[in-house]
């Protein structure tokens, strides 16, 4: 029986492509588990199988003087035999077991070499199961990802990476993003939920360089990179803005991502499940940026402030619920393409409290003077430096906010105060 259970771990070992040595090491110590419950042992269990003859020996190891308080361990160890009968059974019902775990953990070695150097590539799959909490996406044969949408406030330590518009149908195809790859190593120390029985790799339908990868896969200008993608703002499901910049000056990236009569980024949308997406023209300088990425308004000023990165922009007054957008997504997303603080005014906001386009050259061109009649904005600077952003008060130089700002400022400059 003991030959017989060598040779039969030996062909599994093979079949299973696992080290056979691997196995026997793993069986020993899973072994040496086991019959220290069975047996009910004081001390830790050891075993041993003969790799000759198969042969199984279960030990005690009885520690020999006095035991060291801090690790438990003790000096010295005496082997007491104590093999049950049937040993050969209960090591091939727990075989079975260690070589699941191998080749479960083999493969997940497998996967992880593979995808951890992909991180960021598109996958093509299709949904084999889709849960209320993820969705297991199958890449191809024994390869598979999870694509979570944990509710993260009950789930904090799980992830969100599908759009609240989408819904998935067993066997549809459908492309997303390897955003990560859990490692084999860390698999068992996660507190991550049901984590040893899901997918290793992560995928993602939310990630904004999903945009990126579907215009490279549609757009060979991008692919080549001629067109250069330079920045994405997201609102997976509902809007994105894609700044682009031609490295030719002949070729317009614009019309080569939207393609002929729209039929590139037409693609992109589709894959997106009707996801609005913005194409706007990337540039060097900081005004016509702001000003491109407000599109589809009509802007018809742009004053920057480079000390405080904010941008205040001037729009007709047709074009200001357009230039802020439905619930200010439009001004949202321009501000995280850009990365400037972005404030919008109507034209006649500013010419019915004349001075705000005076007092953000001033502020550009870093000229001290001040005029008290321009000044419309709130005086107020707080103790880290940053300039309050209302306007002030009919008659003063402060907002309702800091309006207490009005004496103190009027003592100090007569002396009052030291």
């Amino acid at each position: 029986m003991a030959s017989e259970l060598i040779e039969a771990l030996g062909e599994l070992a093979k079949e299973k492509h696992v080290d056979e040595f691997v196995l026997l090491d793993r069986l020993e110590q899973e072994l040496a588990r086991v019959y220290k419950q069975i047996l009910k042992l004081d001390y830790e269990a050891r075993v041993i199988i003969d790799r000759e003859t198969g042969k199984i020996y279960v030990y005690e190891m009885v520690g020999i003087g006095d035991e060291d308080p801090e690790t438990g361990d003790y000096e010295e160890y005496e082997e007491h035999d104590v093999t049950p009968d049937g040993v050969s059974r209960i090591a091939a019902q727990t075989a079975k077991r260690v070589i699941n775990d191998l080749v479960r953990e083999a493969a997940r070695a497998s996967i992880y070499d593979e995808f951890i150097e992909r991180r960021g590539e598109l996958i093509t799959g299709t949904v084999l199961q889709s849960t209320d909490d993820f969705t297991i996406i199958k890449i191809r044969d024994g390869i598979e990802a999870e694509l979570p949408h944990f509710d993260t406030q009950r789930n904090p330590g799980e992830r969100n990476e599908k759009p609240a518009n989408e819904h998935y149908q067993h066997n549809q195809r459908i492309r997303a993003l390897i955003v990560d790859v859990r490692e084999p190593n860390s698999i068992a120390a996660s507190g991550t939920r049901y984590v040893g029985t899901r997918p290793s790799i992560i995928v993602s339908r939310t990630h904004p360089d999903l945009i990126r990868r579907l215009l490279e896969l549609e757009v060979p200008e991008v692919y080549d990179g001629v067109v250069e993608v330079k920045s994405i703002a997201r609102e997976s499901g509902s809007r994105s803005k894609v700044a682009v910049h031609s490295r030719e000056s002949n070729l317009d990236p614009v019309g080569a991502c939207v393609g002929p009569k729209g039929s590139r980024i037409r693609l992109v949308v589709s894959e997106l499940r009707g996801e609005r997406i913005d194409i706007i023209p990337w540039s060097e300088d900081s005004r016509t940026y702001v000003a491109n990425a407000l599109s589809p308004a009509k802007v018809s000023n742009v004053y920057i402030d480079e000390d405080t990165h904010y941008a205040t922009v001037i729009v007709p007054d047709d074009q200001l619920s357009l230039a802020i957008g439905k619930e200010g997504q439009n001004a949202r997303l321009a501000a995280r393409l850009t990365g400037w603080h972005i404030d919008i005014k109507s034209a006649s906001l500013v010419s019915s409290q004349g001075g705000i386009k005076q007092k953000v050259e001033s502020l550009i061109d870093d000229d001290e003077t001040e005029d008290e009649e321009s000044v419309t904005m709130c005086q107020y600077v707080s103790p880290d430096g940053m300039h309050c952003r209302n306007h002030a008060r009919p008659g003063s130089r402060f907002c309702g906010i800091h309006a207490d700002e009005e004496g103190a400022m009027d003592e100090e400059d007569n002396g009052l105060l030291i």
